[in-house]
């Protein structure tokens, strides 16, 4: 025994007598099972079918940056079991796993451990990277394949490779080349704790970050011409500003205010000056400054056009009152302090009115020289912060300052906070991609997932794809040295694309300019000597990176178009936005034809998981065991799979202990079902010993029309992604059609009937077909169960997935039948009621009908008055049924009789007929039979005439 459980614990053991299968905790056993089936070989064989029906699911690349954890379990299997549906059903399955290579977080990890990192070379930095993302690869990959995850496993795509590279340039030209591609100066979200610019997927926000705020006030210099009679010039007059970003106050242009909205000129009682603020926040602003203002007079935003005021700290520069739509009043003063480098909307007013946009902020967050000597190398979030603050107190500016708890931005990675800096950036205009029309036509599972994502596009009116780090694909620019200006053509593009396919983009950094940038490239662009130029220093965005893997991945897929993208909830505005934009500007169409959206892993509290609370859940735990088997057993890759797919998977997912015991319980319940099944197909060869229906027990018939509707149903599900449909679907068909009905009727049948009487032959056939079509429905989500249960079947049968779906024939679908049981069962139900759960097979029961049409469907059940071996009899479970149209004479006095109606619906409601019946159970007089048990014997010590037959045909007991 030299490995983990694979399996649950349990072979699949067989009542009658056939050899068990091996114990499933062998890895030896295991591993020569999945061979003998050609498990892992599966994705090759199917990629060898002659057939034009092909469904391609684009892996979404897990970042190379960590070992497998259960989120990647969750998203793995799920496109397993997707796939493997595709594959039984005959397509030709299109599957490439990949990794996402690039980026800061892998950068980060490379280097933590090595001493002067940031003394290490471009390439050096590089080359360190690139190791640790391979061996991030190789574990995940591992795991991935442990779990069951069918790919070809030795042709996966690598965001670091040389032609993905080559084929992201090529997107990227055409979208500058189209004009979605352009490069600016303007305020971008910027790490200082990353020294790069990210894009607003990077982000996260702190809900209880903390800033220091303030109320300052701007002097007037200039009172608006239409507010001049309200001041009258006597007492100093400002404009109210409250800011939580303090250290912006230097880079102020302006103040803006709302058009449209009050304004108030008040007095203060306390120092007596004129204050000018919104009219809706006189009296918060008021109780803030622990004063009170009396309302001198009110106008509109517009009577401000035309005013201006000093800087607060800045002697000498005027900010002038500016209008802006994106003020609010839902707090502050109603006016906003407008620092073009430091903002979004700030920036767009800046834009309009032609304000200068300086940063006075370098790429590690601190005050450049041009902020001046008292700020000059300071921290802006830390001691620049404070500085600021302390300018304002000295300058009589500052009227308050408050701690404000707020929702703020955090680098994802690096976890500290954000800050918004104008730089030279690349972007795209999202905005004029129109992305949002062509998602629309796009199928997105759960529906309401769309919204949110057509929101995020409908609010991003541009992406920030330059990066200020080393490791990631350049961007493929060359500067002017002495002007600055790009360089970029169809030439350059070329002779970049070729050296890149060839050398990977390493070569961007070791090889000499003159080898990138040629002298016709140059002279095209009107230049003269290629030494005049420099390579560009950004990298691209990784979401450009992953953005772009359809056209690297789908080539040669229809039209480049995947069916499926497969990931969880954060990629709304991650991969799934990236890879719409990027396809859509540059050739117009969408890369997916649907999108499925699952969501985060919690523990089974529904809290996140951390190391701390100690309720991180490791899948490879889960599979193999931890160090304590009694604290963390082996499962086996099948409950982590049937964990998957039994969730709910498009809200949050939970797992824990009890969720893991819980599905082996459920597997555990699933293989008991499995074994009587299977050890009851001994002897028995469908292609020659099968039953026709026609000539079938009726209740056989009815269990081939469930089957069927079973089968129909569970594709159905596949179909939408809703595998906790078909987990439920498989336990309800399993526990309440097979096990608890079924399998309890049939026993008489199977141990006691000669071995190929028809009659056994008949339920046997019924297995059969039950058998395969319960395991063909679960063996996307238990591959391994599936194929171990087909290599023990006594008959021969090729694998599970090469022999194709669920293959329920329509001629079982027999509608009419269901009354006949069905009526059956509720008189059975009555029986059963009444004996308080005692022996049936102590009893027999008298059934009376009132003559009609449910007493016509229980004689085509029991033809004969009294019968023991009868079907209505095998359904009711007793020793002997009676049918009577009415209650005999001889009925004793104190008989319990149960009256109940059943009410028959034919033809869609055509036929319609409520019947009354009675059913009497009275105690058997006869002795119970030492063979079959029922008391149908005329002596305890001899069997009953059904038994004497069969063994006299036998000639052995």
């Amino acid at each position: 025994r030299s490995g983990p459980a694979i399996f649950p614990p349990g072979p699949l053991a067989c009542p009658a007598g056939q050899p068990s299968p091996p114990s499933c905790d062998d890895l030896g056993v295991f591993l020569l099972s999945l061979q003998k089936c050609g498990f892992l070989e599966l994705y090759s064989w199917q990629r060898q079918r002659k057939t034009k029906q092909e469904f391609c699911l684009h892996d979404g690349p897990p970042y190379a940056n960590g070992d497998p954890h259960v989120g990647h379990a969750l998203n793995k299997i799920l496109k397993d079991i997707t796939n493997r549906f595709y594959v039984m059903r005959g397509y030709k399955v299109h599957y490439v796993p990949g990794w996402d290579c690039h980026g800061l977080p892998i950068e980060l990890k490379a280097l933590s451990e090595v001493k002067g990192a940031e003394n290490l070379s471009p390439m050096e930095i590089r080359q360190r990277a690139r190791e640790f993302a391979e061996k991030a690869i190789e574990k995940q990959k591992s795991a991935f394949i442990r779990w069951g995850v069918m790919a070809d496993w030795a042709n996966c795509y690598r965001t670091f490779d040389p032609k993905y590279e080559a084929n992201q340039l090529r997107v990227f030209y055409k979208m500058y080349d189209k004009g979605f591609i352009y490069q600016d100066y303007k305020p971008v979200f910027w790490s200082p704790s990353a020294k790069t610019a990210l894009a607003e997927a990077e982000l996260e926000y702190n809900e209880q970050h903390v800033s220091r705020s303030v109320y300052m006030k701007f002097p007037l210099l200039k009172s608006p011409p239409k507010l001049t009679s309200m001041i009258d010039g006597s007492s100093p007059a400002s404009v109210l500003v409250w800011t939580t970003q303090p250290w912006t106050v230097p880079a102020n242009q302006a103040v803006c205010y709302m058009p449209d909205s009050t304004y108030s000129v008040v007095k203060c009682t306390t120092t007596g000056e004129y204050f000018i603020l919104a009219a809706d926040r006189v009296e918060s602003t008021a109780a803030v400054l622990d004063t009170q203002f009396e309302v001198l007079s009110t106008c509109k935003g517009v009577d401000l056009a035309d005013g201006s005021c000093a800087h607060p700290t800045i002697p000498g520069r005027v900010s002038p009152l500016l209008p802006a739509n994106h003020v609010t009043m839902a707090k502050g003063t109603g006016l906003v302090h407008t620092a073009p480098a430091h903002g979004m909307e700030d920036y767009s007013v800046a834009s309009h009115h032609q304000l200068p946009t300086d940063c006075l902020v370098d790429e590690g967050g601190f005050f450049t020289e041009a902020a001046g000597p008292e700020l000059q190398n300071k921290n802006v979030l830390e001691e620049g912060n404070e500085a600021v603050i302390q300018m304002l107190q000295a300058a009589g500016s500052l009227l308050k300052e408050e701690k404000y708890v707020h929702s703020y931005p955090y680098d994802w990675r690096t976890k500290k906070p954000m800050i918004i800096r104008a730089s030279k950036q690349w972007f795209v205009n999202t905005a004029s991609v129109k992305a949002a029309e062509v998602l629309k036509k796009v199928k997105v599972v759960p529906t309401s997932a769309v919204n949110r994502m057509l929101e995020m596009l409908d609010r991003r009116t541009f992406w920030c794809i330059s990066r200020q780090r080393c490791w990631g694909v350049p961007i493929p620019v060359f500067y002017r040295k002495n002007t600055g200006e790009c360089l970029i053509n169809s030439e350059t593009i070329t002779d970049v694309i070729k050296i890149v396919e060839q050398q990977g983009t390493d070569a961007w950094w070791t090889l000499p300019i003159e080898q990138l940038l040629s002298k016709e490239a140059v002279a095209k662009a009107g230049g003269h000597d290629v030494l005049d130029y420099v390579k560009g220093r950004d990298v691209l965005d990784i979401w450009f990176d992953s953005g772009t893997s359809w056209a690297h991945v789908l080539e040669g897929t229809e039209l480049q178009r995947a069916d499926t993208y497969l990931e969880g909830k954060d990629q709304l505005g991650g991969w799934f936005q990236s890879s719409l934009l990027t396809s859509v500007a540059a050739r117009k169409k969408a890369p997916y034809k649907t999108l499925v959206v699952h969501g985060f892993t919690l523990g089974e509290k529904g809290e996140k998981m951390s190391k701390s609370i100690g309720n991180v859940v490791d899948p490879d735990v889960v599979i193999n065991g931890g160090e304590d088997h009694t604290r963390d057993p082996p499962y086996g890759a099948d409950v982590l799979r049937w964990w998957v797919a039994e969730s709910n998977v498009f809200t949050e997912v939970l797992v824990g202990p009890v969720v893991l015991n819980a599905a082996r319980d459920d597997i555990n319940k699933l293989r008991n079902t499995l074994r009587f099944m299977l050890g009851n197909m001994a002897g028995f060869n469908p292609e020659t010993d099968s039953i026709p229906a026609s000539e079938m027990y009726i209740v056989d018939q009815y269990m081939l029309h469930l089957l069927q509707g079973y089968g129909s149903k569970v594709t159905e599900a596949y179909k939408e992604y809703d595998y906790s449909k078909v987990v439920r679907l498989l336990q309800a068909f399993c526990s309440r059609n097979l096990s608890n009905f079924y399998f309890s009727i049939i026993k008489d049948r199977l141990y006691c009937e000669e071995e190929k009487d028809p009659k056994r032959r008949s339920c046997q056939t019924v297995l059969a077909e039950a058998l395969d079509v319960v395991v063909r429905s679960f063996a996307p989500i238990l591959p391994h169960l599936a194929e171990e249960v087909f290599q023990h079947l006594p008959y021969k049968k090729e694998g599970v997935f090469r022999t194709g779906w669920i293959n329920a024939n329509s001629a079982w679908k027999k509608p009419g039948i269901e009354e006949a049981i069905e009526g059956a069962c509720a008189m059975r139900d009555s029986f059963l009621g009444s004996i308080s759960g005692k022996n049936a097979l102590e009893y027999e029961v008298i059934i009376v009908i009132e003559p009609g049409l449910l007493f016509e469907l229980m004689e085509a059940l029991q033809a004969e008055e009294t019968s023991s071996v009868s079907q209505l009899n095998e359904i009711m479970m007793a020793s002997q049924t009676t049918l009577l149209s009415e209650l005999p004479k001889e009925t004793p006095t104190d008989a319990n009789i149960i009256k109940g109606t059943f009410l028959i619906n034919l033809e869609g409601g055509d036929i319609r007929e409520e019947s009354s019946y009675k059913v009497i159970a009275l105690p058997v007089a006869k002795a119970k039979c030492p063979r079959c048990r029922r008391y149908t014997s005329n002596s305890a010590s001899t069997p009953c005439p059904r038994c004497l037959k069969v063994m006299a045909g036998k000639g052995s007991v």
